[in-house]
């Protein structure tokens, strides 16, 4: 999907709550209702939405009602286009996507392969340049010894104070906690104990992650003071990697757009734009140089979006590769975490210590992962959806350079095409596992407290 498309559907804000409760609306309305409307006889009024409140025992005000009403709409259509495509009474339904196929490689994880400590990298004579070290030059310098992981972690400190609420990214400062982490992978790599290329090194995670006695806010006013007593997966593998947490960044509210409950997110790039989300403080804090690497997460562009708008590298990876455990739900079917960093191995770095299963997530599949950096170009193959990149938008020279860039280096490019089916208007699921998700916090109200109302 183009970044064009992921804003529109990025920055409708809270509504997400609203957007759910339109398809809950018109499921549950009756047969007679829905066919009256699909065959387009009349308009949805807001009187038709308060009728449907009394079956669902909810209460909208009349102002949530003008809101909904468009939403409704769009998702009559979705409905009518899906109708238009028949399907056998013997498909089932994908309860849960599984990208494993019949010749992908054995089982067993896997030590990292690829990457060796440069021993030749320095310390810059400019400091500030150490903030854009990617993290491999950074894990050359610990190895080496040529700076201490309390050194690095004061430093990413001294930023994240000065520029964070410049860029409005950051929610909790975890200096304690990164303080004693760094302390402890300093001690070790005294005595000989090297825990791999994160050893020692300051990230930031996405304030969905839960982190033990911390702080975790999903950005949300309604839960601006929420502690979870859980720590999520990927903080766990990451401590155990060495990683050293200075902060929890900023998001969306529920994970929705660059908005949360202390202002805009904005690109440190143009700070009169907003960074793009819902991995709004992940992104700004990677490109800022505030930390050594991040973590997002993405249901629908929410790594690749914010990571498009300020120019870092982020992996979006394929569902169940990477355990959700103690991370914030928006759509159980479609979550993903995933790395946001300076460099395409960075990113292969960071997943390597994230990925796999873990017992809590079962959607998680166990395959393994090994990055292959000296893998020949010239025997690559890269799949590109034809069609999409001969439509007409704002990006098409940026992505027509990019197959030319591939295809310079040897890159072998094979065009697809895709069935034509209605498959954004499948969208709505997105909705409907939202709607469920914070269900309570609608029939509670709260959700009046989220900072952004309107689309």
């Amino acid at each position: 999907m183009t970044e064009e498309k992921h804003d529109i559907y990025l920055k409708r804000g809270p509504l997400l709550i609203y957007l759910g409760l339109s398809l809950a609306l018109l499921l549950l309305i009756g047969s007679a209702l829905a066919l009256y409307y699909f065959k387009g006889i009349r308009q949805i009024t807001t009187q038709d939405i308060a009728s449907a409140e009394k079956i669902l025992g909810l209460h909208f005000t009349p102002q949530e009602r003008k809101l909904l009403q468009p939403n409704l709409v769009r998702n009559r259509r979705a409905y009518q286009s899906l109708r238009q495509h028949s399907l056998n009474n013997s498909i089932p339904p994908a309860l849960q996507f599984n990208p494993l196929t019949s010749d992908l490689p054995d089982k067993p994880r896997a030590p990292f392969k690829g990457f060796t400590i440069d021993e030749k990298v320095e310390l810059p004579t400019n400091q500030e340049e150490l903030a854009f070290f990617p993290v491999t030059k950074l894990a050359a310098l610990i190895k080496t010894r040529k700076i201490t992981a309390t050194e690095l972690t004061k430093f990413y400190l001294r930023r994240l104070k000065k520029y964070g609420p410049r860029l409005n990214c950051v929610i909790t400062l975890t200096e304690k906690l990164a303080l004693a982490q760094a302390k402890r992978a300093d001690e070790e790599l005294a005595k000989g104990i090297y825990r791999g290329p994160l050893h020692g090194i300051p990230w930031g995670a996405k304030d969905l992650l839960a982190t033990k006695g911390i702080k975790t806010t999903w950005g949300a006013k309604p839960y601006q003071n929420q502690v979870i007593d859980v720590t999520a997966t990927v903080v766990k593998r990451l401590e155990e990697a060495g990683a050293v947490l200075v902060a929890k960044l900023s998001m969306g509210a529920l994970a929705m757009g660059d908005v949360w409950f202390g202002g805009r997110t904005k690109s440190p790039w143009d700070p009169k734009k907003g960074s793009s989300g819902s991995s709004a403080g992940s992104a700004a804090a990677t490109a800022a140089g505030l930390v050594g690497f991040s973590i997002g997460t993405e249901t629908w562009g929410s790594i690749i979006s914010p990571s498009t708008r300020c120019q870092v590298t982020g992996l979006r990876p394929t569902f169940g590769r990477v355990s959700r455990y103690g991370a914030m739900a928006l759509s159980w079917s479609m979550d993903k975490i995933g790395p946001i960093c300076r460099t395409v191995e960075d990113c292969s770095l960071v997943f390597s210590a994230i990925y796999g299963p873990d017992g809590k997530d079962l959607t998680v599949v166990d395959l393994p992962f090994n990055w292959p950096p000296n893998l020949e170009l010239t025997s690559l193959k890269v799949g590109y959806l034809k069609k999409e990149f001969e439509k007409e938008h704002r990006g098409k020279k940026i992505h027509q350079k990019a197959l030319e860039t591939l295809q310079s280096l040897g890159v072998k490019l094979i065009p697809l095409e895709l069935p034509d089916f209605p498959v954004y208007s499948l969208s709505f699921i997105l909705n409907a596992e939202a709607a469920a998700a914070f269900d309570e916090l609608t029939r509670s109200n709260r959700d009046d407290l989220l900072v952004r109302q309107g689309r």
